[in-house]
C-alpha cells in the first residue's frame, strides 16, 4: 500500500508507482469527492478516451420507454 503525507501547504504527492499504474500525467485534473470521511481523487478523462467503449454493447431486446411499467 502506498503512503503519502499532507504538506504544510496542504499538498499531496501521488506516489510514482500509483502514477504509473493509473497513467497519470503532468497537469492532470481530478474530481475530489469526500464521503464518510474518505477522500477520493477521480481523474478527469477527455471524452475522446471513451470512443468505442460501447462498441460491442447489445442493443437488441431492450424495451422502449413507453412499454415499461
Amino acid at each position: 500500500m502506498a503512503r503519502t503525507v499532507l504538506s504544510t501547504k496542504f499538498r499531496v504527492v501521488i506516489p510514482k508507482d500509483i502514477r504509473e499504474e493509473t497513467h497519470l500525467r503532468k497537469g492532470q485534473t481530478f474530481q475530489v469527492i469526500s464521503k464518510g470521511g474518505v477522500i477520493s481523487l477521480v481523474p478527469e478523462r477527455p471524452l475522446s478516451e471513451l470512443k468505442g467503449l460501447a462498441r460491442n454493447a447489445r442493443s437488441a431486446g431492450f424495451r422502449e420507454k413507453r412499454d415499461r411499467l
